[in-house]
């Protein structure tokens, strides 16, 4: 009886193992509907991946790029793959597949109205290839969260559409593309959006007010259009906001004073419209705010910011504008600041004794402001110890450029100072520069010759001392500086040599 007892668990024990080993190999092996998909989708492509392989067991679960739940395929990744050809309809055989991401390729042609009734799909990611025509109107993608088709040559309207019944959509990426026509409502039905991305397009009209119930979106990037009037109040109603970028556009008026409802913004966008008056005064209370840029506008008045309160406030530009006024003092007390722009404005005067304070400040532009003293404007801004470039164009009419060799610049890597119309000669105080990468002292009238020490800037690559007065012989030195000739990176002018 124990004999028969022991025969029989033995022969239990070698039943499941094989039932066990059958599960297991049948898990690896992906379903033939699947994989029948797969042999149409690869045909109309180039090069097929190496692992890839129909005449071998068909196992396409180990396949570069596949991931399979049991025996279906649910995710199809070959990102970067210099793959060409066109998409097949065949992918919307693929019923279980939930991300879709064949980015940065070289495909082609329509993207297949198949792909859009995937009802399974998560992800969608095309981006990155040449992909062209509209995106269809009939569209069932109810599971979509994620969908980006950014950096093709896709055109027609807007395909807003999505949000008709994929009501999970947190990420829509379309940038880089040619929709056109009026920006059109339909946006809040997405209404678990995070990150909307419409730049580079040829969207005209203004922003729908829907838009502004997103209450959830924390990036709008809508730059790069052709979209116009007045900036509406309702922007306010965006509470979750952190990053906003609505450049180049042709949005005029005021900017409207909403932004003490955005408290969470972080960075701010505007450049490069027909705004006008000046920075709302919750716009210059923004505590979290990193990044502030409203050049190329047309905005005006004394300028203010609370820096007391903008203590992340790191890069600042405000170049092209109409401010005028002395250049505000308080500014180096948003102790952050390491990038100011504040060139081609309608400032005067002279730089601010304040502005030795700019501990953090790496670069800082002026040009094009009016500005006098430029004896004085280098012994401030020499203490700003983490400078690297410093551009000063067309200010300091006809003075003299000072030779005080105290003055120390160590960290500085690019000074720009031409058409200033400067007498006098090559500073002494520059040759301690060591790490000058970029010198423009053109279109001024400095005299005397060129110093051999310009020869010791190793890491110069662009030198520029055309139409100036400067005498003597080219200094041998300058055949040192690799760096200047390499490749024609380097462009060394002396135009005005007798």
């Amino acid at each position: 009886m124990g004999h028969l007892l022991h025969h029989y668990w033995l022969v239990m024990i070698i039943l499941a193992a094989a039932i066990f080993h059958s599960s297991n190999c049948e898990s690896l092996t992906c379903h033939p509907r699947d994989l029948e998909a797969l042999r149409d989708f690869i045909n109309e492509l180039s090069p097929k991946p190496d692992s890839w392989d129909f005449n071998s067991t068909g196992d396409c679960c180990e396949w570069e790029g596949i991931t399979c739940d049991s025996v279906r395929v649910t995710k199809l990744k070959l990102v970067s793959k210099t793959i060409s050809g066109k998409l097949s309809e065949s992918l919307g055989r693929l019923h279980h597949l939930r991300v879709l991401n064949l980015s940065r390729n070289f495909i082609s042609g329509s993207i297949p109205p198949s792909i859009f009734n995937l009802t399974n799909l998560e992800a969608l990611d095309l981006s990155s290839n040449g992909f062209t025509g509209e995106v269809p109107e009939s569209l069932n993608l109810p599971s979509l969260k994620s969908l980006s088709l950014s950096s093709n040559e896709l055109n027609g309207s807007l395909p807003v559409h999505i949000c008709r019944n994929s009501a999970y959509l947190k990420l829509i990426r379309l940038e880089s593309n040619r929709f056109s026509g009026e920006f059109p409502y339909g946006f809040e039905k997405c209404s678990l959006l995070q990150h909307l991305f419409l730049s580079g397009n040829e969207l005209t009209g203004n922003i729908p007010e829907d838009l502004f119930h997103l209450q959830g979106l924390s990036l709008l990037e809508i730059q790069e259009n052709g979209l116009s009037g007045s900036l509406s109040p309702a922007l306010g109603n965006l509470s979750s906001l952190v990053h906003l970028d609505i450049s180049s556009n042709s949005f005029s008026g005021e900017i409207p004073d909403v932004f003490k409802k955005l408290s969470k913004l972080e960075y701010v966008m505007a450049k490069s419209n027909r705004f006008i008056g000046g920075i709302p005064k919750s716009l210059a209370n923004l505590n979290f705010l990193r990044l502030l840029n409203l050049g190329n506008n047309s905005l005006s008045s004394p300028l203010y910011l609370n820096c007391a309160v903008m203590t992340n406030l790191t890069s600042l530009d405000l170049g092209s504008n109409k401010f005028n006024g002395s250049l505000p003092e308080h500014l180096p007390s948003c102790r952050q600041l390491s990038y100011v722009s504040l060139a081609r404005n309608h400032f005067d005067g002279h730089v601010p004794e304040s502005f030795k304070n700019f501990h953090r400040l790496s670069f800082l532009s002026l040009s094009n402001c009016s500005l006098v003293n430029m004896s004085s404007t280098l012994l401030i801004l020499q203490h700003c110890k983490n400078l690297t470039t410093l551009v000063l164009t067309f200010n300091f009419d006809g003075e003299s450029l000072p030779d005080d060799p105290s003055l120390r610049f160590k960290k500085l890597k690019v000074l720009v100072v031409p058409n200033c119309r400067l007498t006098g000669s090559m500073p002494r105080w520059l040759s301690k520069s060591s790490n000058l990468e970029l010198l423009d002292l053109s279109w001024n009238s400095l005299t005397g010759a060129i110093p051999n020490w310009i020869g010791g800037f190793t890491n110069l690559f662009y030198l520029d001392l055309s139409n100036n007065s400067f005498t003597g012989e080219i200094p041998k030195s300058l055949t040192r500086l690799h760096s200047l000739f390499k490749e024609q990176r380097g462009i060394t002018y002396f135009h005005s040599f007798p």
